[in-house]
Order: structure tokens, then C-alpha cells, then sequence
């Protein structure tokens, strides 16, 4: 096949794909989990049903598909505060405040999504990589000065993706500041 056909169909092959998990997504936010059927996804998407099961055998891999593209935006979002302009204090400040956002918003999703949403592989590694970039960012504080360096980056790093996970039981913009404040002020440098 020539190279512009095979770009074509990838692209016809993303569109698609990108279209399920978003009209996905919008019913489950809407009916629930358990009222969504493959039917309705396809019907919702302009598909055909085995077009759709040719992509996705179920709606539970279907929503895990597009929380593993959630978070991977979620992610690049971060890693582009972190590497921004700034001191590392300014940069982890931006980093923690983005983040607490997220937790606020993923609370959204409901006992039963969320429950299928943040379990397996994906969840994990995404986990695993915010903590380290966040020790990075950390230590590089230390150093600078703008972090206390009597408590290991490690242990900070902890300490800052446990306390915003409060973030998600917060009303209000206003409360989700407020506590990344509190969060910040932890880890400054150590007085007397």
C-alpha cells in the first residue's frame, strides 16, 4: 500500500478509537457504569457494533483505555510545570497545585468507575513516575535552598501525594489552595 493510503487508515483508525472513548466516557459520566451497553457506544459513536468490538471487547476496556489516556495527559501536564521557567520551589508549587486539581476532579467519578479506573498496571507506573520526578524536583529544591534538606526527598515526595490526595474530599477551589499552601509551607527549609 502506498505510505499516504497507510496514513490514512491510521488516521481514520485514531479518529475512531478517539471518538469511542470520548462518547464512552460521556454516557458512563451520564447513565452510570452499568447502564452503558456496547450498543449504545456504538449507535453514540456512528459506529456499526462489530466495528466497535474489532477496537474494544467490553465497556470496562474501554473506560480503562481512556483513563490510561487521562492520565497520560495528566502527566505531560505536570512534567511541562516541572521543566517551566521558575526556581524549583515556584515549579513545585505549580507541579503540587495541578496535581491536588486532578485528585479534586478524579473524586468526580464515583465509588464504581473509580474503582475500575484506578486498579492495574497503568495506575501503578503512572504513580511510580510522579513520585520520582517529584523527588527529582525536590532534591533539586534541597539543593537550592528553597526545600528543606533535613528529611530525605523521598520521604517529601511521599509526604506530598499523600496530603493532596486529600484533595479530592475538598468543595471548593478555594479549600483545594489552601491546602496545597499548608502542603508547601511543610516542606520549607528547616528553621532553628
Amino acid at each position: 500500500m502506498p505510505k499516504l493510503w497507510n496514513e490514512t487508515i491510521e488516521e481514520h483508525r485514531r479518529a475512531v478509537r478517539e471518538t469511542v472513548l470520548e462518547t464512552t466516557a460521556v454516557l458512563v459520566t451520564e447513565r452510570g457504569l452499568r447502564s452503558v451497553t456496547m450498543s449504545k457506544i456504538a449507535e453514540e459513536s456512528g459506529i456499526g457494533r462489530a466495528t466497535l468490538y474489532k477496537y474494544f471487547p467490553d465497556v470496562e476496556s474501554i473506560m480503562t483505555a481512556w483513563h490510561e489516556e487521562q492520565i497520560a495527559g495528566h502527566l505531560r501536564v505536570l512534567a511541562a510545570l516541572r521543566d517551566g521557567p521558575g526556581g524549583a520551589g515556584e515549579r513545585l508549587r505549580a507541579v503540587l497545585e495541578a496535581y491536588a486539581f486532578i485528585q479534586q476532579r478524579r473524586h468526580g467519578h464515583g465509588p464504581e468507575l473509580g474503582a475500575l479506573l484506578h486498579q492495574g498496571e497503568h495506575v501503578a507506573g503512572a504513580e511510580q513516575h510522579l513520585h520520582r520526578f517529584l523527588r527529582e524536583l525536590l532534591a533539586e529544591g534541597a539543593q537550592s535552598g528553597d526545600i528543606r534538606d533535613d528529611v530525605s526527598p523521598d520521604e517529601l515526595a511521599t509526604y506530598c501525594l499523600h496530603a493532596l490526595a486529600a484533595a479530592g474530599a475538598l468543595p471548593s477551589k478555594a479549600a483545594v489552595h489552601r491546602l496545597v499552601t499548608v502542603t508547601v509551607t511543610g516542606l520549607g527549609p528547616a528553621t532553628g
